[in-house]
């Protein structure tokens, strides 16, 4: 009973006198803080920050706990700041924002010293929601770690800003391990994601693995997955339902063996990214018109991959008509050289007539020397001095009639060390002459076949190309399906390396 009095006589005392020590202080008007928050120890992030102070800690990090009216007085405050640096600040507002303008000023000079702008910051203003200590920093370090270069990773963050909501174990260690699992040297990885950087938002369960899978399943060795994404990243997002597949198809149905198609993609893994509606079938047309036969498409592609992404009607358009005026070729003539060489789509003029002025120069009429190039259209691409040697040689110690270069122009295809000379030397040590094509084109194996035998076996083309992707050999009625692999892999050595 006598606490009770006591306690009672102690609020009487304190409402009597509303000056006392408790209402000073707790009923004071409020003040905003001047020093909210806890300041940390300027401490490296980076293991060579001595040398980068912007890899610094931030001496901020988020602010102080706020009330609802607090927060909504420093996000105008924080508002104000952006625009007068000229952020527009409207995409922040569902965003949460630091509680003092102190740590938005600290994020925005963090971005600025890696080399971002203002109008980079404009383009994807919710970067400024990341913390530079927990997502802005351990991002950054983590991609100088696996190879990106650090005056390039203010460009990086330029393609890909939405990397830096992204967490460093759960969302980028996977990646990296699973392009190292592709093959994907260590000392490309900064060189891929620079130029795609997007794979780092891939899942990896989704288009990445089955792109993977689908390829290796046509042909494509697994080894060789790792060069091609180095080369042409952007397949590992593509899908293969509407995009891969069937671009694959439609070269299948123009008679390109799988096989070949595989090691077409193994070297040039970008024909992956030519539009199969606005680009590979237009062409493809394209050649059909200007007179190519149907059954040589895929000797064309195989030859010459790139014709199927060039603004084909254009150059053959040009080349034809230069074929015409200058080498006087008529359309007929240029259709069968695209058919044996149609690199020479994208061949220079002025390169193609510095051999035609050679062989016209050396006696042949000009209508000859439209005759050579059909029977041989890789004369335009050949350099003049080894022209030179050869034609020399041929004259001089050969000593053959100039009707035999007619035809056979091929000889100045042929290395004059390594072909020519051994060759014609047997021949004259064995006292036998025959055509030059006789000797020439034909392997070493079958040259001394050639050279013991009782006869002069008589010419015979070269391998040919048909539709289904089949491969004819000439004098062979049955070809066994084990064949077929080898004689692929041989045509497909023999088209590319032109």
């Amino acid at each position: 009973m006598t606490s009770i009095i006591r306690r009672n006589q102690s609020l009487k005392t304190i409402f009597r006198n509303p000056k006392d020590s408790f209402f000073n202080s707790t009923l004071k008007p409020y003040r905003t803080p001047q020093a909210p928050y806890r300041v940390l120890n300027q401490k490296p992030f980076s293991t060579h920050s001595s040398k980068f102070p912007e890899y610094e800690m931030p001496t901020v990090t988020w602010g102080v706990v706020q009330g609802r009216k607090e927060k909504l007085v420093s996000r105008v405050i924080i508002s104000d700041y952006l625009k007068s640096i000229g952020v527009i600040p409207d995409e922040l507002e569902e965003l949460e924002l630091p509680s003092t303008v102190e740590v938005m000023r600290e994020r925005v000079e963090f971005l600025q010293k890696i080399g971002l702008t203002v109008d980079d910051m404009n383009e994807y203003p919710l970067m400024l929601g990341c913390s530079v200590r927990k997502n802005i920093i351990p991002v950054l370090t983590y991609l100088e770690k696996i190879g990106l270069q650090r005056s390039k990773l203010g460009e990086f963050i330029k393609i890909y800003p939405q990397c830096l909501h992204t967490s460093v174990v759960v969302e980028l260690v996977p990646v990296i391990k699973f392009l190292r699992g592709l093959d994907v040297e260590k000392q490309d990885i900064g060189y891929v994601l620079m130029k795609y950087p997007e794979l780092l938002g891939f899942k990896l369960e989704g288009t990445m693995s089955t792109s993977v899978a689908y390829l290796v399943s046509i042909g494509v060795n697994p080894r060789d997955v790792g060069p091609m994404v180095t080369q042409y990243p952007y397949f590992l997002g593509m899908r293969v339902g509407t995009t891969i597949k069937p671009l694959v198809d439609y070269l299948v149905s123009l008679g390109v063996p799988k096989k070949i198609l595989a090691r077409m993609l193994e070297k040039r893994a970008y024909l992956l990214g030519y539009d199969l509606e606005e680009t590979v079938k237009p062409n493809v047309n394209c050649l059909l018109s200007f007179g190519l036969k149907k059954d040589t498409l895929p000797s064309v592609i195989a030859q010459f991959p790139q014709i199927l992404g060039l603004p084909l009607k254009a150059k053959l358009s040009s080349q034809q008509y230069f074929f015409n005026l200058k080498l006087k070729i008529d359309p007929d003539g240029f259709a069968r050289v695209i058919e044996k060489m149609p690199q020479i789509v994208s061949l220079h003029q002025h390169v193609i007539m510095k051999p035609v002025e050679f062989l016209v120069g050396r006696g042949f009429s000009t209508a000859d020397v439209a005759k050579m190039i059909v029977k041989c259209p890789q004369l335009v691409a050949l350099q003049v001095g080894l022209m030179k040697n050869s034609y020399y040689f041929f004259k001089s110690d050969m000593g053959r009639p100039m009707e035999e270069l007619l035809d056979f122009p091929d000889y100045f295809t042929y290395s004059l060390e390594s072909r020519i000379k051994p060759r014609y030397q047997r021949l004259q040590n064995k006292g036998m002459r025959c055509s030059l094509g006789w000797f020439l084109n034909c392997s070493d194996q079958r040259f001394e076949e050639r050279l013991y035998g009782d006869y002069i076996e008589p010419e015979s083309s070269g391998p040919s190309f048909c539709m289904g992707g089949k491969l004819e050999l000439p004098g062979n009625e049955i070809v066994s399906e084990e064949e077929d692999e080898s004689e692929d892999e041989t045509l497909y050595r023999r088209t590319v390396s032109l």
